[in-house]
């Protein structure tokens, strides 16, 4: 394909003013004769580093954010090379978001669930839908799951995958639309008609720094809405109103001239939740939406599942989409991979997996757990806390699970090249702050196996067991890079040889 489009997309010297090229790359390793390489500047590495290397592979043109001397190819110098990159993946995969009823979804927590919900909710209502997540890529209706810690692909790969969805005859794509995703322009030229924000709260600032800077790039999915979406729609903003940041999230897509619906437990809120009954692996539900009342048996436990069950409603409503066939298919949603996931093997108490890995999401999952607990003994939780990532919600995430269990054990969760006792110790003290007594009710068990043992042995009947952290992962982050590793493996081997 001619290079030019890219060239003309870009504020960019052009070399050349026609070039064809066979390919786009991001990582110099990768380069093959014929490709385009373009330069990032990541956190750990400069792309420009290895501008000179892209070219002795075979690269017929590089684009930089600073021109080099005397290259023996043509360059092309942009403002940012993310966004390049984006700009030039969509043009070489011929935009295929614009072909897509396309729905971001982003937050702190929820998100993959949500997306799940929000893929079924239009599939009930007749629309294929693909869905690129943190678990995995769905196509066709087959999911296959991610083999690397990412949830939102790069601009190649996301790019590449929404033209195999068109290709495949989907209609439309559910996104995880991460923070990282945002600020890093993976999504930079994807065509959004809709986005929901599920809540915000502390994550993530080791990438940006401040809270501040987290939550605008979240904001900025929502600046990018239309007043007209595709199909004759309205570009549409679904908006959790009981979040303290709703306001700043309904004005960024006001000023687009996006539609803004608005779902919570709050009287004001357009979708609302009037009733929740809890029970040990659904809830029953009733939701008032347009004065019209509806009652959900969802196969999903806990509060803030209802609360995303809500925003796929809330898309319902805004896009006139046939909700009694929304609320079936709802209702059909069997569970999400990692996500409350139950483990049983005949034991005398409740194991569940799940992704929780920050303060509110902890504080979320364990206050929907302690009526259980209550009526059935207390809540176990292990869990630890990634290296090399967010290091003062370390603390915050002690304090959570201390408050709300009666035992805490802190143990490996992604460690990386940081030390981990470290981190064990960091979590420990936010649990001490709470009460916790270290040897007694706190236990630091460095080894995930050994700890998620000591928590069966230690466990009552009637107790829940959490393993927070991993949820769907099938690896963990060590020095070496990732080593196999799987919560679900583990317990149902361990539960195996407790229950003989």
């Amino acid at each position: 394909m001619a290079l030019a489009p890219v060239a003309e997309g870009s504020p960019a010297q052009v070399d050349a003013e026609r070039l064809s090229i066979d390919g786009i790359r991001d990582d110099s390793r990768a380069v093959e004769a014929g490709d385009l390489f373009v330069a990032i500047r990541g956190l750990q590495v400069d792309g420009h580093d290895f501008v000179a290397q892209s070219i002795d592979r075979g690269a017929v043109a590089v684009v930089v954010e600073e021109p080099f001397r005397e290259l023996a190819v043509p360059q092309i110098v942009v403002k940012r090379g993310s966004a390049a990159l984006a700009s030039a993946a969509a043009w070489w995969y011929d935009d295929p978001s614009r072909e897509l009823l396309t729905i971001g979804i982003t937050g702190t927590n929820g998100k993959t669930t949500t997306s799940f919900l929000t893929r079924a909710a239009l599939e009930g209502a007749g629309l294929r839908t693909g869905l690129l997540g943190t678990i995995g890529i769905q196509i066709g209706g087959e999911l296959r799951r991610n083999a690397e810690p990412n949830t939102t692909p790069g601009a190649p790969d996301l790019q590449r995958l929404l033209r195999e969805m068109v290709d495949a005859g989907e209609q439309a794509v559910v996104i995880e639309t991460s923070s990282h995703g945002l600020a890093a322009d993976r999504v930079g030229s994807v065509d959004y008609d809709a986005a929901i924000f599920t809540n915000l709260s502390h994550e993530h600032l080791d990438f940006h720094k401040t809270f501040e800077a987290y939550r605008d790039a979240k904001l900025s999915l929502f600046t990018r809405l239309k007043r007209e979406a595709k199909g004759g729609r309205s570009g549409l903003a679904i908006i959790n109103a009981d979040d303290g940041h709703a306001e700043a999230f309904g004005a960024a897509a006001r000023g687009t001239g996006a539609r803004v619906v608005t779902y919570g437990e709050g009287a004001a809120s357009e979708v609302r939740l009037v009733d929740f009954a809890p029970e040990p692996a659904t809830s029953r539900i009733r939701v008032e939406i347009a004065g019209r009342e509806l009652a959900l048996r969802l196969r999903l436990p806990g509060r803030f599942n209802a609360r995303n069950a809500l925003a796929a409603l809330a898309l319902a409503l805004g896009w006139e989409l046939d909700m009694d066939a929304v609320v079936a298919a709802l209702e059909r949603v069997h569970g999400v991979p990692g996500r409350m996931e139950r483990v049983d093997a005949g034991q005398p108490f409740v194991v569940l997996i799940d992704f929780a890995h920050t303060p509110g999401s902890l504080e979320a999952i364990l206050r929907e757990l302690a009526p259980l607990a209550r009526e059935r003994g207390g809540v176990v939780t292990v869990f630890g806390s990634s290296g090399e990532r967010d290091v003062a919600k370390r603390p915050l995430m002690g304090d959570a699970t201390a408050r709300n269990s009666r035992l805490v054990i802190v143990t490996e969760d992604d460690s990386r090249n940081e030390d981990p006792a470290e981190i064990f110790e960091q979590i420990a003290a936010g649990a001490e702050h709470a009460g916790k007594r270290r040897g007694e009710d706190l236990l630091i068990i460095p080894d995930r196996r050994e700890a998620i043992a000591e928590a069966f042995r230690r466990a009552r009947p009637g107790d829940v067991v959490l393993l927070a952290g991993k949820g769907h992962e099938t690896w963990n982050m060590g020095p070496h890079g990732p080593e196999p590793w799987s919560d679900r493996e583990a317990a149902e081997g361990l539960l195996r040889q407790q229950v003989r």
